[in-house]
């Protein structure tokens, strides 16, 4: 079963205290798509890139089964982003942002794309997310993020999007400022109730909760436990691409709350692969027998009798 992934595409220039690289691949969609493709193949990309985007970026994506059919190249300079993390890893700095091809960008699916029977729609603006669910027309489950950004400066598109999709994922600090409250149960819940059936809340090193219908409908997901984290840059887009991955190669278009309480541990799983190096460095070398063997090792750490 193919998906389509649509989002931000670009380059990133990344500090760590560790070390300093730039020119690295970035952007929400090449973190989801190649999370993703670890799992099932083809994963049809749509995003935008400028003039001076690295071909070897493009080939890498080419050659892990992911499809540029849905790629636009523009003769602007792509979208750059230069931030600095610091020793807990948790707490960065943006420096520059360079938005260039994005501000003016409107989604195109190809056919085969608009085609797929799960969307997913990256963290980019609300209106680019409703520009793309609007030409999904074989799309039987539709997927979003979000972020701070977009919940200040474009609340109401926002709002319109989550009419329109089947689940949200979100991470912890812009789920509660979304739902107005400190208590992240009732801002799981809360947001459930702006449209979406299912809410997954991201929660860094601490995994990740799950919300489905009715209070009896919840699953809290653990972190696979890192003991050093390099560069965790795209780490939540990962999580969702190995989510929806997971349910394409499984062909569950129509996921039941088990199915996604599965997925949720194999896109926590995905994602912890992504901090292990700067960019998707690592990711892209990830096979799903590599996931395999960290969900058993996350499944004995989890597991208790009583």
């Amino acid at each position: 079963m193919s998906l389509i992934v649509a989002g931000s595409i670009g380059i990133d220039n990344i500090i760590t205290p560790q070390e300093k690289q730039e020119g690295l691949l970035g952007g929400s969609v090449s973190y989801a798509a190649l999370a993703a493709s670890v799992f099932c193949k083809p994963v049809h990309l749509c995003g935008v890139v400028g003039h001076d985007f690295p071909k070897a970026h493009l080939d890498m994506l080419a050659a892990r089964g992911i499809e540029l059919d849905s790629l636009e190249r523009s003769s602007g300079e792509s979208f750059t982003w230069t931030g600095e993390y610091f020793e807990d890893m948790n707490t960065r700095t943006t420096h520059k942002v360079g938005i260039n091809v994005l501000e003016h960008w409107k989604p195109k699916l190809s056919a085969q794309a608009a085609a797929a029977k799960i969307a997913v729609l990256a963290n980019m603006s609300p209106d680019n997310q409703i520009q793309t669910l609007e030409q999904c027309k074989g799309a039987e489950f539709i997927a979003a993020d979000t972020m701070d950004l977009w919940i200040n400066i474009a609340n109401e598109r926002l709002h319109d999007m989550l009419q329109r999709i089947d689940l949200l994922v979100i991470n912890e600090g812009e789920a509660k400022e979304f739902a107005q409250t400190t208590n992240l149960v009732e801002a799981g819940r809360r947001l459930q109730a702006k449209g979406p059936r299912y809410v997954v809340v991201k929660r860094g090193e601490h995994g990740s909760f799950l919300f489905g219908v009715g209070p009896q409908e919840f699953f809290s997901c653990s972190a696979y436990p890192l003991s050093s984290v390099f560069d965790p840059t795209g780490a939540g887009d990962s999580f969702l691409g190995g989510m929806m991955g997971w349910l394409a190669a499984s062909g569950k278009s129509k996921p039941k709350f088990a199915d996604l309480k599965t997925s949720v541990a194999y896109g926590s799983v995905t994602a912890s692969f992504t901090c292990e190096a700067f960019s998707t460095q690592r990711l892209e070398r990830v096979t799903s027998e590599d996931v395999e063997r960290r969900l058993v090792e996350l499944r004995g750490y989890t597991a208790f009798a009583g």
